[in-house]
């Protein structure tokens, strides 16, 4: 499907927006950007009711566990957190030359590169899986700026000067992508080059590349091409997973390699498997998930009841 394109009269006030936002970013101290950012989102969260009632209805089914004030706890934090990643997604604008590959080094870094070294050195090329934890870009942009260019698999964004400006700054952090849904040419290239290519393992997939896996209790459709494609290229399956520090710096994680067997070939077992992985990360770091997001799209709660049913 095609994206949908802005309207003239939009586009224009979003490039003057975005510029005048990435540059005002680029002048904050860190510890400054954090504050603002969680002040923006506890705004957000007073006046975003959509985006709130979807956010408390994942966390209600999703963690039982919670008493309802910790998830208003939790809540409170998810919005701050969203203030925070438009603040960082900000950087991208600033029209400052090499400013969002500066910024991304200086508050970030990088734990079990080993692993990553070990899984490009088998040759069959690297698929690496992540969540929405944290800030995605800033995932991309850690291992691109500390020596593992990759591939990402994604969505082309609309107007074309904003996704001109989003593959400028991709690349000057070592950063491709791979645009859906005619991606799998490329993949099937990097692999063979030995190259490292990533996806995103948290977004609702309707079938038939998506299938129905547990994740947080409820069945819902999720990527399952990744495991059968390790076992037909012999790629490594690599899990990367990121968290804000309170101090602002971005910490990515390289698990080691999954372990190779027969499980990868079935699409069900293996997106199960890695399903399982993401959401043990997503539950370390709840705060920075996207619980507003509608990820349990054409499923049914725990509790029998159809998923956003009054949306």
């Amino acid at each position: 499907m095609a994206a949908r394109r802005m309207p003239a009269w939009q586009a224009g006030p979003l490039w003057v927006v975005l510029t005048l936002a990435g540059l005002a970013v680029a002048s904050l101290p860190r510890a400054w950007e954090m504050a603002l950012g969680a002040f923006l989102g506890r705004l957000a969260l007073a006046v975003d009711r959509r985006r709130r009632r979807i956010a408390q209805e994942n966390m209600r089914h999703c963690l039982p566990g919670l008493s309802p004030a910790e998830r208003d706890t939790l809540l409170t934090a998810n919005f701050e957190h969203y203030g925070r990643l438009v603040l960082e997604l900000a950087h991208i604008f600033c029209p400052l030359p090499g400013h969002w590959k500066r910024w991304t080094l200086r508050h970030s870094e990088i734990s079990g590169r080993e692993n990553w070294e070990k899984a490009l050195a088998r040759g069959k090329g690297v698929l690496f899986y992540s969540a929405h934890v944290a800030n995605w870009e800033i995932a991309s942009a850690v291992g691109g700026t500390r020596g593992f260019p990759s591939t990402i698999v994604t969505r082309r964004l609309t107007p074309d000067w904003l996704m001109a400006r989003v593959e400028a700054a991709r690349l000057e952090v070592g950063i491709a992508a791979a645009y859906q849904p005619r991606t799998m040419p490329t993949v099937l290239r990097g692999l063979k080059n030995g190259e490292t290519m990533g996806f995103m393992i948290d977004q609702y997939i309707a079938p038939p590349a998506g299938v129905k896996v547990p994740f947080f209790g409820v069945e819902t459709d999720t990527l399952s091409v990744l495991g059968p494609l390790a076992h037909r290229t012999g790629a490594a399956l690599l899990p990367l997973f990121l968290h804000r520090r309170e101090d602002g710096v971005v910490h990515l994680e390289v698990a080691p390699e999954m372990p190779r067997g027969e499980w990868m070939a079935d699409p069900v077992e293996s997106t199960k498997r890695m399903t399982a992985v993401a959401e043990a990360w997503i539950r370390k770091h709840p705060a920075q998930w996207l619980w507003g997001h509608r990820r349990f799209k054409n499923s049914v709660w725990p509790d029998g009841t159809p998923t956003y049913a009054a949306r």
